[in-house]
């Protein structure tokens, strides 16, 4: 991206024109190709997890992925294509928020995406750490119940990304490609399983009409809020613009392949689990686990649970290495900007990676993974935490949808390529994308229904939330504020 004082139009730049903090500054490095992107999108899009909540709420569920799909994940996608290829910068969101709104949005659009995922790594990391647990059998059940266990799973592996990734993503990207494995691998067993479950036994589900019809109210709206955004992620891939070979060629491949791996993992995913188990023995992380040992156990391949088990927390350890890779060059480009202290914009010499933010970054996640279980106290801030990331996490895909619908007004760079259809196909996309969005929004602030206070739990995320607003916009301020100076000086 070009340096902050250079107001030239982001279609026209060179996409590898980062501002010099020194004379001869390093420049990164590409080192993610088409199979590295594509595997980026698999390990960031889809999860277990949510096949397993999925399920866990019966046939209706699958009516619901398609409603995310069509209304969420094909707006989302596009509008992807579009931006980055329009702006291949380093940044991403970060840039096309600035391009259209200005400085302050970019800023705050890539604030919110990076403060709402930090309590993203502790919690994907502990379902690793359940994961793991069950492969290692019953003689170390008791570590179940031991906060020591999953602070230490989620604080040393967390550190270990960090540190692959400040060596380069020539090194990081394999985690986020052998990640991948973990994501589809074990759905492509669970379907295999299910067809021979359902040869020998028949099928755990009865797929009739009236358990396919959907539903909603309010105990569902969270519910529907999580399965939308499961295939929330493929933005982050974009942030790493720098750092893929041929971006503008790269993005839209990947993104149709990676795209389609996830679609139909969580739907077929879904499909086969509801076959091989009813849905009550799938709730819960436990519940998942023991299902699948069972159905194993079952069709006589017990050792088949454990290899499971094993790559689900691989899956894991690959969405937290691949979000932190990603989102990490968020402050590093606003580093660049000057809206973060200006180490945050520095690349090391040899390895050509932005250290300062990764590192940063990662300690941050290692200290909000120890808030979650450090005791009573401190796992209340982490709840806070947690509460501050509810909307504050879906807020960016507003602005996101709003820059798609934006640039249809601009011309586009000559090489820059359109969503098929154009201006009309785009704005229909890009409404649909917002008013998804903003309806998500509104049902994730819903509380559970077994929530025995259930106005202080809105109020708490509302409040919060507006606290980590604030706290963005208190950052911007002094950061131009301190510009000014400098420039007046």
């Amino acid at each position: 991206m070009s340096a902050p004082s250079q107001k030239v139009p982001l279609d026209t730049q060179s996409p590898h024109g980062a501002a010099p903090l020194d004379s001869q500054p390093p420049r990164l490095k590409r080192a993610l190709r088409f199979r590295d992107l594509a595997a980026f999108y698999i390990v960031t899009g889809l999860s277990v997890r949510w096949v397993a909540t999925a399920a866990a709420a019966g046939p209706s569920s699958l009516f619901v992925w398609i409603i995310a799909l069509l209304g969420f994940f094909l707006p989302l996608a596009a509008s992807v294509f579009e931006l980055s290829s329009r702006y291949p910068q380093e940044g991403g969101l970060y840039v096309w928020a600035r391009a259209c709104f200005g400085d302050f949005a970019g800023f705050l659009s890539a604030w919110m995406y990076w403060m709402s995922n930090l309590p993203y790594f502790a919690a994907v990391l502990y379902f690793g750490a359940a994961a793991a647990l069950f492969a290692t059998g019953s003689g170390h059940a008791g570590l179940a119940s031991s906060p020591l266990y999953f602070m230490s799973f989620a604080a040393v592996l967390l550190a270990i990304i960090t540190a692959v990734n400040i060596v380069g993503l020539g090194a990081g990207k394999w985690l986020n490609n052998v990640g991948s494995f973990g994501s589809w691998l074990p759905i492509a067993i669970l379907i295999g399983l299910a067809a021979v479950a359902a040869h020998r036994f028949g099928s755990a589900t009865h797929f009739s009409a009236p358990a396919l019809a959907p539903h909603f109210s309010v105990r569902d709206a969270l519910f529907w809020s999580t399965l939308f955004f499961a295939f929330a992620g493929c933005e982050s891939g974009s942030f790493m613009g720098e750092e893929i070979e041929q971006p503008r060629r790269t993005i839209p491949r990947a993104l149709l392949a990676g795209g389609a791996v996830i679609a139909l993992g969580y739907i077929i995913g879904t499909v086969a689990l509801l076959i091989a188990l009813p849905a009550g023995q799938i709730a819960g992380v436990d519940g998942f686990m023991r299902g699948l040992s069972s159905l194993c156990l079952r069709l006589g391949v017990p050792w088949l649970g454990i290899a499971l088990a094993l790559l689900i927390a691989l899956n894991c350890v690959g969405g937290a290495a691949s979000f932190l890779s990603s989102t990490s060059r968020l402050p590093f480009v606003a580093g660049i900007d000057r809206y973060l202290p200006p180490a945050f914009g520095r690349i090391h010499p040899r390895f050509r990676t932005p250290w300062v933010a990764i590192a940063v970054y990662g300690l941050a996640g290692i200290l909000v993974a120890i808030l979650g279980q450090a005791g009573t106290t401190v796992r209340g801030a982490y709840d806070v935490l947690v509460s501050m990331s509810i909307i504050t996490y879906f807020l960016p895909y507003l602005v996101l949808f709003a820059a798609m619908a934006r640039v249809q007004n601009r011309p586009a760079a000559p090489e820059a390529s359109r969503v098929p259809g154009g201006r009309p196909v785009a704005l229909t996309l890009a409404a649909i994308g917002f008013l998804s969005t903003a309806g998500t929004i509104v049902f994730s602030v819903f509380p559970a229904p077994d929530d025995p206070h259930k106005v202080m739990s809105v109020m708490k995320v509302l409040v919060s939330t507006l606290a980590l607003i604030l706290g963005g916009v208190a950052v911007f301020a002094v950061a131009r504020w301190k510009k000014r100076e400098v420039s007046d000086s």
